[in-house]
């Protein structure tokens, strides 16, 4: 279901535990015309809205890690409850080339898996680069293999692949499958360096920006990258993560 700037109503069909902080919640319909990369507004009434990525279009999918009152709440959601849903929202991904790597941050990783599953849809070649502080931190490692993608790691205390940030597992899997696209989510300082690394290789990349998002449609401005850093990335300044975003696209 498509719900055009209003609510739609969407019950809960299933819950994946992804780890101690983080599940994936399965709904009881798609989201047309979703693109990855794309979010949604969710709301539980009593509680609130938040943003949240798109981790699966058919049915919809919410990848939820908790850490507020509104994740609280949807992390302890069961079988038969109900979200009001707003989206999608935002401009996403959009695949180009045949050979992909992927660069998840945290939980970055969670709209690269429809990525991923676009991709191997149609025969492409996808690298998937994830990181996290800790193995027990880490999501999706299993989903994104289960899709034939090769899956590189790397922990910041070394419980798990490489150790250190994400961007140390994304040297060997370029030097591994030769990339020809760039795409990655996760924190600010982390896609500020994807984008340094895609151009001294003269890659394009796509950044999922994370920022404060409030009304969702470009009204409040909260969602606003620095000048700094526009600056820096080359796409013009007062750059809204909600509307000209999250996904912005780095020649």
């Amino acid at each position: 279901m498509k719900s055009d700037g209003l609510f739609s109503v969407y019950v809960v069909k299933a819950v994946r535990i992804e780890n101690k902080f983080t599940c994936t919640l399965f709904f009881d319909q798609a989201l047309t015309d979703a693109h990855p990369g794309q979010f949604v507004m969710a709301w539980l009434p009593g509680v609130g809205e938040k943003p949240f990525s798109i981790s699966g279009d058919d049915p919809l999918a919410l990848t939820i890690a908790d850490v507020g009152a509104v994740s609280h709440a949807l992390n302890n959601l069961v079988v038969g409850d109900r979200v009001w849903v707003r989206g999608p929202l935002g401009k996403g991904f959009r695949l180009s080339s045949h050979s992909h790597l992927l660069v998840g941050g945290g939980y970055g990783a969670a709209p690269l898996w429809l990525l991923a599953s676009q991709a191997r849809r149609k025969g492409h070649t996808v690298a998937v680069a994830l990181g996290a502080k800790s193995k027990g931190q880490l999501i999706l490692v299993s989903a994104f293999e289960a899709l034939g993608c090769h899956v590189y790691v790397a922990t910041e205390d070394g419980s798990a692949g490489i150790r250190g940030l994400v961007t140390e597992a994304v040297e060997p899997a370029c030097a591994d499958l030769h990339p020809e696209v760039l795409y990655a989510c996760g924190p600010t300082g982390m896609l500020m360096v994807a984008a340094e690394f895609a151009r001294n290789r003269n890659m394009p990349a796509q950044l999922s920006f994370e920022a404060l998002i409030r009304c969702g449609v470009g009204l409040c401005g909260s969602c606003e990258l620095s000048e700094e850093n526009c600056a820096k990335l080359g796409i013009p300044a007062g750059f809204l993560v909600c509307h000209d975003g999250p996904v912005a696209f780095i020649p």
